[in-house]
């Protein structure tokens, strides 16, 4: 017989959410795939690579859609902490404007 499977995690987590408090987690979330985006730029932009046939501008748009990718998934698993931190600022400003 197969136990009941319980789900854990970030996916059990945002199940019990409101739908007020699952928009604040998606600017959250927004706003670090755009930080996480910066800093590959930065990273990247202060690379000593030489010009090669590589490094072309074909190669610089397939390093930017995959910086773009790179950040929304580190966003969404919360690898970087930074949307957590920015949804429970944001719940407390909201929670002290409803109580105003």
């Amino acid at each position: 017989m197969i136990a009941s499977v319980t789900t854990t995690g970030p996916e059990a987590y945002a199940n019990r959410l409101t739908a007020e408090r699952l928009e604040l987690r998606k600017a959250a979330e927004g706003f670090e795939s755009i930080m996480i985006r910066q800093m590959l730029a930065s990273a990247r932009a202060s690379s000593f690579a030489e010009a090669t046939p590589l490094t072309g501008s074909g190669m610089k748009q397939f390093q930017q859609m995959r910086d773009e990718h790179v950040a929304e998934i580190a966003a969404s698993s919360g690898a970087f902490g930074l949307a957590r931190s920015i949804e429970q600022q944001l719940v407390q400003h909201v929670r002290a404007h409803e109580e105003a």
